[in-house]
């Protein structure tokens, strides 16, 4: 493999969260007094750390969100996750094959490291990430699309950032990855590929991707 490190994004990539919690974060902006579709969240939101979403609400309204925003939402994602939350389908089938070709890997993601490690128990993707291999916006100051978390993540991972390649499925995550100056292959499963410009590649498919990285 020409990569020494496979860095991915967790939401969309590894545990198929997005339709989930992006239903909810809609639901509860709307609640709140701040319409928001569930494509608008897509668009918005997608790939972000929360803090964007207290940033964009005060930008456009003008107005703060309560102070209890981010426990309620997790609390509501948390309690979804558990009833509903699924690996995206093949990516065992990827980390086997990373794990039997000695390629190290991580995830580097804009949700917090409770989100990171609830979803990767409700889905069973716990026994493939050790914490030394688990990074969140919550370890840098900037979240994506700044580049601060991949970066912070080859560091941490021992790997110049362009012997890394990240795996992303959101705009922001596109960007980041192309800040660090890092190839970046984009899983249009939920996202399509012209939204997704400046990505070496582009798979629709988990099983497509080791091809890609090979």
């Amino acid at each position: 493999m020409r990569y020494d490190l496979v860095i991915f994004d967790n939401d969309g990539v590894l545990v198929d969260s997005e339709p989930i919690s992006n239903t909810i974060l809609a639901g509860y902006l709307t609640e709140l007094g701040h319409p928001t579709s569930y494509e608008e969240s897509l668009r918005d939101y997608m790939g972000a750390a929360v803090h964007r979403i207290h940033d964009l609400v005060r930008e456009r309204t003008g107005q703060a969100l309560p102070a209890d925003f981010d426990d309620t939402l997790h609390a509501r994602v948390f309690a979804a996750f558990e009833r509903e939350l699924a690996a995206v389908d093949g990516v065992t089938e990827v980390l086997e094959k990373l794990v039997a070709d000695g390629v190290p890997y991580c995830v580097a993601s804009s949700g917090s490291h409770e989100r990171i490690r609830v979803a990767h128990r409700k889905t069973g993707l716990d026994r493939w990430f050790e914490d030394r291999t688990v990074f969140s916006a919550e370890d840098v100051g900037r979240g994506k699309p700044a580049p601060d978390l991949f970066l912070h993540a080859a560091e941490r991972m021992g790997v110049a950032p362009e012997r890394c390649v990240v795996v992303e499925d959101s705009p922001l995550g596109v960007a980041a990855a192309r800040a660090a100056r890092m190839d970046v292959y984009a899983f249009t499963a939920m996202t399509a590929a012209v939204k997704l410009t400046g990505a070496k590649g582009y798979f629709g498919a988990m099983a497509e991707l080791p091809a890609l990285l090979a």
